[in-house]
């Protein structure tokens, strides 16, 4: 991304960036506003080591004396008993596939002895710091700077942080605590309960999952009984705007920051209780969680600003940052489809889940093969239950499973996912982690149909998940290596022919046989698209100086573009007497919605810093575009036990 512009990326992650019908927009695209969407959901981790120590490691973090938009985290060494230790921070956490090592945030770690006394402290790398004379320790104190505030908008899991793992800090209006941020592990004492109290203003108050053991305005304590807990809850600090409901014995909170006020707490919670009370109904018998909390960060997008958008899971809690900009009933459409989503990883991997999990290592991460349940599965139960509760239509739950089929056949279809999910930091698999919410939900979609008609339809996946997280559960982790066999203990035969064939296997699942199973049919028509972006690729770009809204150069354009001699590099000015620009562009992407073939149209534009006008009409780009259809009555009765049952 060069200086004077900022091209907009598009990163199509689970049912945030739904395509375009032939009508109107599902989902505006939320992108066209220098940023590219991303979206990554947070996996259960347990770690235990191995260690004798029994105290709990005291942490301090200081949000009353920021400066420079650095907080000072004070840790108070546990009983040492070698001549060195080594304290990390995380390079990478379960869920965000990715290595951001978060030390780079760490100014200034410095380690004492009782006495105060400064001892040897040497950087091995970039998230982890060897200390001498171990056994003289008292407590290490450092810096931490916050990722919001070097977010350039692309790179994610390179240069950037996704926002929703990262931090910010603004001193007495928000501190968005990932605790995996702030607060690190000692070797060997992984294990070893945390204790920590976070200093504050007393006008922010913080969001979080845990329990607050302190009774102080100005002081909270929290508790856990090891370091992979304190990292699976998050705490948002701001002035308070949040509610909570109760649905089926779960409690679920709603926190807020909006900087403007634009949006609060209260304005999302009739959809968010509406939607969550759905999908308890849904998972019926398995409620493993007691308390949820919704944490939402609103980002102005300006410099020093999050941008990636989208969600970050964890067991009892779920991060969420999207643009303020958006406009509020499609923010409400947005959180709907994102917290669906990361709520049903209360399922698996909270309840079922791998070693390589349970025993997540921060810093050489090994990871676990079934992507294909923790994130697919996960995926599909977040379009199924909306048909099962009755929230939306038959055929709007065939657009988004065709939707899916169409995106995952535009990555490597013939990637084992087996493979690509133990390898997913690595290239050329991580190229195709996006896969996991096409690929994965639709494999996730055979299993039921295959379980559904085996069973007569009394059974499906979700009855799968059930038995396997009795078998399981929380603190009972599996072996990578033996899940397929457990899985066909539970099912049937043809569900392993299923999973060797396509998922571990290299053969591109033929979706057509499994539609038919349950009277579908595809069929192809030609719908009109979007004007302004073609699949991932768009047509704009917004120069973040300006504000202008400008048409990129040098790419092929649509027939839009071409009828009205439109050119790369001329910067939108107003349409039909209308003036556009970063503020209120997602209004001109929703007028586009409405445009009919041969409107007439009205643009103004600059080319080359001189005003132009142009009048035209519209003409709609079109692409062909998969549907499906139930066409096979004698197949009606497993149908609507797939769909309703």
């Amino acid at each position: 991304m060069n200086s004077s512009t900022a091209t907009v990326t598009i990163i199509y992650l689970k049912s945030l960036t739904r395509k375009i019908n032939q009508r109107k927009m599902k989902k505006i695209i939320y992108a066209f506003a220098i940023t590219a969407i991303l979206w990554s959901c947070k996996t259960a981790s347990s770690i235990t080591t191995a260690t004798s120590a029994k105290e709990p490691i005291q942490v301090a973090i200081n949000l009353t004396d920021i400066k420079e938009d650095k907080v000072m985290v004070t840790v108070k060494a546990p009983s040492i008993k070698t001549d060195e230790i080594t304290y990390h921070i995380p390079k990478t956490v379960p869920g965000t596939y990715s290595e951001d090592n978060y030390g780079r945030f760490i100014d200034d770690l410095k380690a004492y002895d009782a006495k105060g006394n400064l001892l040897q402290v040497n950087k091995t790398d970039t998230n982890s710091w060897s200390i001498s004379k171990a056994k003289t320790v008292d407590k290490i104190t450092y810096l931490v700077n916050d990722s919001f505030d070097v977010e350039k908008g692309s790179g994610f899991g390179q240069d950037d942080v996704f926002s929703p793992a990262g931090s910010n800090i603004d001193a007495g209006k928000n501190v968005m605590l990932n605790t995996h941020c702030f607060v690190g592990y000692f070797t060997n004492f992984m294990s070893t309960p945390y204790q920590v109290a976070i200093s504050h203003p007393m006008e922010i108050w913080g969001a979080t999952s845990m329990t607050d053991i302190d009774s102080s305005d100005t002081n909270d304590v929290f508790v856990t009984s090891r370091y992979a807990e304190l990292v699976e809850n998050p705490i948002m600090y701001s002035k308070p705007d949040h509610t909570s409901f109760t649905v089926d014995g779960m409690e679920i909170n709603i926190s807020v920051y909006s900087p403007s006020g634009k949006i609060t707490a209260e304005s999302i919670t009739p959809e968010m209780k509406t939607m969550m009370t759905a999908q308890k109904n849904f998972l019926g018998k398995i409620n493993s969680t007691k308390k949820y909390s919704v944490l939402l960060y609103l980002s102005t997008m300006a410099d020093g600003d999050a941008k990636g958008f989208g969600a970050l899971e964890h067991p009892t809690a779920t991060t969420v940052v999207l643009p303020e900009v958006m406009p509020k009933e499609e923010l409400v459409k947005s959180m709907k489809d994102v917290v669906s989503h990361e709520f049903f990883h209360i399922v698996t991997p909270l309840s079922i889940h791998s070693k390589e999990i349970q025993y997540f290592d921060y810093n050489m991460p090994k990871m676990s093969k079934h992507l294909w349940m923790y994130e697919g599965v996960t995926e599909y139960f977040a379009n199924l239950f909306q048909i099962n509760q009755g929230l939306i239509t038959e055929d709007e739950f065939y657009t988004r499973i065709s939707e899916k089929v169409e995106r995952a056949e535009t990555m490597n279809d013939s990637m084992s996912f087996t493979t690509m999910s133990a390898n997913v930091l690595t290239q050329p698999y991580k190229d195709q982690y996006v896969n996991v919410y096409q690929k994965g939900a639709l494999i996730g979609m055979c299993l039921d149909i295959i379980i559904r008609e085996k069973s007569n339809g009394e059974r499906g996946v979700l009855d799968l998940m059930q038995k396997l997280s009795d078998e399981y559960g929380v603190s009972k982790p599996f072996n990578d290596d033996e899940l397929f066999a457990k899985i066909i203990a539970l099912t049937y035969p043809e569900v392993g022919t299923f999973l060797n064939t396509y998922v571990s296997g290299t053969t591109p699942i033929p979706y057509e046989n499994y539609f038919a199973k349950v009277g579908l049919s595809v069929s192809t028509i030609k719908s009109p698209s979007n004007v302004f972006l073609k699949g991932q690729k768009p047509y704009i770009t917004v120069n973040p100086q300006t504000k202008e809204i400008v048409v990129i150069p040098n790419i092929e354009l649509n027939d839009f573009y071409t009828s009205l001699g439109l050119k790369g590099g001329d910067v939108i000015v107003s349409i039909n007497d209308k003036g556009y620009n970063l503020d209120n562009i997602y209004e001109m992407i929703g007028a586009s919605q409405n445009w009919k073939e041969n409107d007439a149209i009205v643009v103004k534009i600059k080319r080359d810093d001189t005003p132009q006008t142009i009048k035209g009409t519209v003409k709609l780009p079109y692409e062909e575009k998969q549907v499906l259809k139930a066409t096979d009555d004698s197949k009606t009765q497993l149908k609507e036990a797939w769909l309703k049952s």
